[in-house]
């Protein structure tokens, strides 16, 4: 017996020594023993995946404190965060990086040895009393070139719960892989807590990424996409391992897309939170493969992908049956559902914009709620929280794709970018070529901070690809990485830009309802088999008025109007001018790698637009540029 093994047994069951004994791996003993000397668990459970062993950690969940039953629908229960702990939080979220060198200027980063005496100081005797919880977990399919194993230790029956619905499972791959070291490690406790099993100590929260050693450290939060592992704070570990190997491993769902009689094309798509990846990624009558991380390799010149996970934590806000049917059913149905953040009266879960009128008063994240509640700043306590969110397993929608577990992955035949672009992009288009949709669209990537980080609203920023809360690596980099991927590959996917929330000049309303989206990505993939011709503008190939005409009536059985049509694809040169200064302004300010590449393919898309705009004006109708399409 290994002396790891022996130092953990006092804390082990014999039947919990057996599982991690059948582990033949020191490297393992080594962390989980390490780790539980920090926290000082009274006891140490083994989770192996077994229906038992997931059962178990349901009940547990339940049983703690840290989530409640639903009466009302068999399987469904809701976990409440703290007030301060609503979102992934970026102050919060630190690289530690090794003296003499530093990672980009924009992200959060600190000296490793003072980090990790910091973090480890917090983490010291924080689960006296508790359970540690040993999950593992495979990040894309079992034996598979995708594979990626992963180990998390945590005090939180919650977390843990989570992880069976969002996860594939891990334990006989790790039994399986003997003495490995390549896997992902992360530590997390939920810290004090109050009588709620909240966390409240969100003062000292610390959320710190130890690459040199592939480790991620969580203390004092519950919130899921601070505390489960997995999630995003893995991902910017794999971006790393991914840099080094020559892969992507993007912030992007993946969907199947039929076409024209039974054809189904794969999708990929990078869109940051609350710009509607998920809803784009459930639409109705296509096929979901996931909707939040993909590995992207090339195997043998083509791009193929993963989903890493096997659930969603998605944001419940304003899901609806009207424009979110599939998952409305899901959530509406018997079946394992961990909600989060909402309000609970009589037994039936609430979450703003559900197309329902809320109760008065009920249970939500602030404890009672009662209508006109007011918080320590006087502010009104909503319901529920806008980042409300549920966790829900893939295969219980109707439309998972059957490739889901498929170790080859599928076969990317299109990748869409899309943020919150109130003024500049058109709602589709299409990049001239590998190179100009990854930087156009990509790299150029704009949007508004939403509540799905914690901070203020509505502040336009620069998400570069939709990972720049992820990155790992030098951003610059991280472009050259994406350009150089596509530039080895005999068929390169389609790169197409998506804005579902371009806005009116002069009302200010939105140009697109929920529902259009389903036609964009209905002409995104015929234009990946170049069955539908375009319109060339200056910043992408656009669609023509007669294919959206019919393919608005086949798709959403309405009428589209050619005044529609000329609102949505105006060619706005001002703002789009202006967005060029700022994307430019962005990578000169924070990004001192960046590829030359990206300044002169952004530098002929202004001139391009500055050339429209002596030949037409400022605004320019697509019917101007259909002509000299045509010519």
């Amino acid at each position: 017996m290994n002396p790891y093994l022996e130092a953990l047994q006092p804390k082990l069951s014999p039947s919990d020594f057996k599982k991690l004994s059948a582990i033949n791996n020191p490297n393992v003993h080594e962390f989980i023993a390490k780790e539980s000397d920090l926290c000082a668990p009274e006891k140490i459970f083994i989770c192996s995946d077994t229906k038992e062993d997931i059962e178990y950690v349901r009940k547990q969940a339940i049983a703690a404190g840290e989530e409640k039953a639903i009466l009302n629908m068999e399987g469904h229960t809701v976990h409440f965060d703290g007030e301060q702990d609503q979102g992934r939080d970026r102050q919060a979220t630190k690289y530690l990086v090794s003296k003499g060198s530093t990672l980009s200027k924009a992200l959060n980063q600190m000296d490793r040895q003072e980090g990790l005496i910091e973090v480890r100081g917090l983490l010291r005797n924080s689960m006296i009393g508790r359970t540690m919880i040993v999950r593992f977990i495979s990040l894309g399919p079992a034996d598979s070139i995708f594979t990626i194993l992963g180990l998390q230790c945590t005090d939180s029956w919650y977390v843990a719960h989570s992880e069976s619905l969002l996860y594939r499972p891990g334990y006989n791959q790790f039994v399986k892989a003997g003495n490995i070291t390549d896997f992902l490690k992360v530590v997390h406790s939920a810290g004090k807590v109050n009588s709620d099993m909240v966390s409240i100590d969100y003062a000292k929260k610390a959320i710190y990424i130890d690459h040199m050693d592939e480790t991620i450290y969580s203390v004092n939060t519950q919130y899921a996409g601070n505390s489960v592992g997995f999630k995003k704070l893995a991902f910017r570990l794999a971006i790393r391992k991914a840099s080094s190997e020559g892969w992507l491993a993007e912030h992007m769902l993946l969907m199947g897309v039929f076409g024209p009689n039974g054809r189904k094309t794969y999708f990929a798509g990078a869109f940051p939170s609350a710009c509607g990846k998920t809803s784009t990624a459930m639409l109705p009558g296509e096929t979901i493969l996931g909707d939040d991380i993909a590995y992207i390799r090339d195997v043998n010149s083509t791009a193929r992908a993963v989903n890493v996970e096997s659930g969603i934590f998605g944001i419940i806000q304003d899901v609806k049956p009207k424009d979110d049917a599939l998952i409305w059913k899901v959530l509406t149905s018997p079946g394992e559902i961990v909600f989060s953040n909402i309000l609970v009266k009589d037994g039936k879960p609430y979450w703003l914009g559900m197309g329902e009128e809320l109760p008065k008063d009920g249970l939500n994240y602030t404890g009672t709620w009662y209508e006109g509640k007011k918080d320590d700043a006087g502010n009104d306590v909503p319901a529920a929280h806008k980042n409300a969110r549920y966790a829900v397993a893939l295969k219980a929608l109707e439309n998972v794709d059957p490739e889901l577990d498929n170790p080859a992955g599928v076969e990317l035949g299109g990748v869409m970018y899309g943020g919150r672009d109130a003024k500049a992009y058109v709602p589709v288009q299409q990049g001239f070529s590998w190179e100009h949709g990854i930087i156009a669209y990509g790299a150029s990537l704009e949007t508004e901070t939403t509540f799905a980080t914690i901070g203020k609203e509505g502040v336009p920023e620069i998400n570069m690809m939709s990972i720049q809360d992820f990155i790992s690596i030098p951003m610059g980099k991280n472009v050259s990485n994406n350009l150089n991927f596509g530039s080895k590959l005999a068929k390169q996917p389609t790169v197409f830009g998506v804005n579902y929330f371009l806005r009116d000049i002069e009302s200010g309303k939105y140009l697109n309802s929920p529902q259009d989206k389903h036609v964009w990505i209905k002409w995104m993939e015929q234009r990946v088999h170049k069955e539908v011709d375009a319109i060339k503008t200056p910043t992408g190939y656009i669609p023509k008025y007669e294919d959206l005409k019919r393919l608005f009536k086949e798709v959403l059985n309405k009428d589209y109007q050619k005044e529609d049509y000329n609102k949505q694809f105006t060619i706005r040169i001002p703002e789009n001018i202006a967005k060029i200064e700022r994307v430019q302004r962005f990578y000169q300010e924070n990004v001192t790698d960046t590829p030359l590449e990206l300044f002169g393919i952004l530098f002929q898309q202004r001139q391009r637009l500055i050339e429209a705009k002596e030949k037409y004006g400022e605004y320019i109708s697509p019917e101007c540029f259909e002509k000299e399409t045509q010519n």
